[in-house]
C-alpha cells in the first residue's frame, strides 16, 4: 500500500534553469551553506556547483569564504528573483 504522501504527488516534470536559479536565490537570500541549498532546491552538489559558478559570474550571488562558506543573494540577485516572481504570477512561466 502506498502512503498518502506518495499518492498525492503531482506528475513529475523537469524544472527549468530559471526555476532552479530562482529557488537557489530564494534559499540564499539570508545566507546559506551548500548543504541547505542542495536539500532546499532538491539538486545534487555537482549541479549546485555549476549553478553557483554561473550565478557568481552574473553577480547574482556572493560566496563568503571563511571557516564555513556562506552563499548570499546579492541585490542584483534579489532583483532577478522579483522579476521572475512577477512573470510567474502572470502565468508566463
Amino acid at each position: 500500500m502506498l502512503s498518502k504522501s506518495v499518492t498525492n504527488l503531482p506528475c513529475e516534470r523537469r524544472r527549468s534553469r530559471a526555476e532552479i536559479t530562482a529557488e537557489i536565490l530564494r534559499i540564499a537570500k539570508g545566507g546559506a551553506r551548500k548543504t541547505r541549498i542542495v536539500y532546499g532546491a532538491n539538486i545534487n552538489f555537482k549541479l549546485l556547483e555549476e549553478y553557483l559558478r554561473r550565478l557568481e559570474k552574473a553577480g547574482l550571488i556572493t560566496r563568503e569564504n571563511g571557516k564555513i562558506s556562506i552563499i548570499r543573494t546579492t541585490e542584483k540577485g534579489i532583483e532577478y528573483l522579483h522579476r521572475y516572481e512577477n512573470l510567474e504570477s502572470l502565468g508566463i512561466l
